[in-house]
């Protein structure tokens, strides 16, 4: 119970800054006194509680988005409100990482989780996050948001599959170079997360339901409930942030975590699987 309190509140602190959750939750396993990897499936599960944090925190934004989505189904809104084109760039977005989540679905179980691939990523994509922040024009608004950058957008979040790459920071970096601002690309990216995480968090779920695992049903019950409580404030917190500071504290943290794993892994400290 202790370690699912610990993976908890790193879940709730770690899902939405651009620095990965999974990552985190990857390397923490190998430091807790069980020394294993708590698994996708317990970090999908879990990630049903910061993203139920994104429905608090989004709630009147979202329940506008969803009534006039469906208002522009049977022609009571407009097709170009734009609440009704946002549930539409929802979906599409949620497309790509449907997709790619269902067909790699043993390699995110098993060669994706190797802490080689997960260091890599995280001193890769925090690389391209720094380089996006300084070069994105940040002029476009959410407004300005056209479905083919919604693909794209998804795109960059189905890249998240692989722990390291970061679902926010993956959506985020997209945002940038397409020129958006870090607020709105942000506001995006915790929208477009919504569907996907909370159809593989109980996919996983079901799927796993009566089966043994590092940890059983109320531990992780209650990780999930920590990374709810925990993931609200630590979404406030970074609005306010980048509305007025660049990604950079982000970037240099990915790049040192990522080398020190590496460094762990080559002293023999812990291993890749």
């Amino acid at each position: 119970m202790f370690e699912a309190i610990i993976l908890g509140l790193v879940q709730g602190l770690t899902e939405f800054l651009p620095i990965s959750s999974s990552a985190h939750l990857r390397i923490l396993g190998e430091f807790l006194p069980t020394a294993a990897d708590p698994g996708a499936a317990f970090t999908a599960i879990t990630q049903i509680g910061t993203e139920a944090a994104v429905v608090v925190f989004f709630w009147r934004d979202i329940v506008r988005i969803i009534s006039h989505w469906f208002g522009s189904l049977f022609g009571r809104v407009p097709r170009n409100d734009p609440d009704a084109r946002m549930g539409w760039l929802i979906i599409i977005g949620s497309i790509p990482i449907v997709v790619l989540g269902l067909l790699l679905q043993e390699y995110i179980e098993t060669v994706f989780r190797s802490l080689y691939i997960t260091a890599t990523m995280l001193i890769l994509f925090g690389i391209v996050l720094g380089l996006a922040d300084w070069a994105g024009a940040k002029r476009r608004k959410l407004g300005d948001l056209t479905y083919p950058h919604g693909i794209w957008f998804g795109l960059a979040q189905s890249l998240s599959l692989v722990p390291g790459v970061s679902r926010s920071g993956g959506t985020i970096t997209m945002g940038l170079l397409l020129g958006y601002e870090r607020a709105a690309a942000a506001r995006y990216a915790f929208l477009l997360a919504i569907p996907a995480v909370f159809g593989s968090g109980f996919y996983q779920l079901f799927k796993s339901w009566g089966e043994p695992s590092v940890y059983n049903g109320l531990e992780t019950a209650v990780a999930t409930a920590v990374a709810f409580g925990v993931a609200i404030l630590v979404i406030a917190f970074f609005m306010k942030w980048i509305s007025r500071h660049s990604f950079l504290p982000f970037v240099i943290y990915r790049i040192a975590l990522g080398v020190a794993v590496f460094v762990l892994l080559g002293a023999g400290v812990i291993e890749p699987l």
